[in-house]
């Protein structure tokens, strides 16, 4: 991935933080986002002491004129964006213990400003810089498809993330995908499932080797990625 520029929101932990280190390890230039400066630049230390090439860029994708700016900072830095991880997300109760009709009005408003809006933002943010043949990967999961109970407003806002990626991917030249790694032991998950390094080759896959039609509206998922890397 020499030469190539990367996004990654929310990158301070998790998924997030494991994709920017994949993507820098692969000789990416990666841009990362998150809320939190200080975990951010603890990432983006680590990526440098690895060798690769990261910058650390506070911002906040519910504010689009954050996402606006982070966008600009990016494509300043290597002249254009080739690759987003459109990441950042959060979910506002335990994982299988948060019943939608529960939900208090709060946090049913920010779990969709976060992770629908954000998305849309992240994306409309970044087209403006992005190369004609980049890519952008949306992390979701099964709950965004299947109905589980105690998932509330997490899963409604996965359901509508991949229909923005649908939309998008119609809408667009470039390619747009879902990125579904299963379960990873993250803090929306209160640790449980794979480690996120385990899955994160699985993004770089998605944005570098994987054919641009598989991905394009499509949900990528770990039977297709171990299929074809096998």
């Amino acid at each position: 991935m020499d030469d190539t520029s990367a996004v990654v929101t929310g990158a301070s932990r998790g998924i997030g933080a494991s994709v920017a280190a994949a993507f820098a390890a692969e000789g990416a230039d990666v841009t990362c986002c998150a809320r939190r400066r200080d975990a951010l630049e603890s990432v983006v230390a680590d990526i440098a002491d690895a060798g690769g090439r990261a910058r650390a860029v506070r911002a906040d994708v519910r504010d689009e004129f954050d996402v606006e700016r982070l966008m600009e900072a990016a494509a300043r830095a290597v002249d254009g964006i080739d690759v987003v991880v459109a990441n950042a997300a959060v979910n506002h109760g335990d994982p299988g213990a948060s019943p939608l009709h529960e939900a208090s009005y709060s946090r049913f408003d920010d779990t969709v400003r976060t992770n629908l809006r954000g998305v849309f933002a992240t994306v409309r943010e970044a087209l403006p810089h992005l190369a004609p043949d980049g890519r952008i990967l949306v992390p979701s999961g099964a709950v965004a498809r299947e109905s589980t109970a105690g998932m509330g407003a997490y899963a409604v806002s996965k359901a509508g993330a991949e229909a923005l990626v649908r939309g998008f991917a119609a809408d667009l030249e470039q390619a747009v995908g879902v990125v579904d790694p299963g379960y990873v032991a993250t803090d929306l998950s209160d640790g449980t499932g794979r480690d996120p390094d385990e899955v994160a080759p699985m993004f770089v896959w998605a944005a570098r080797d994987a054919d641009a039609e598989a991905v394009d509206g499509e949900v990528v998922d770990l039977r297709a990625w171990k299929s074809a890397t096998r």
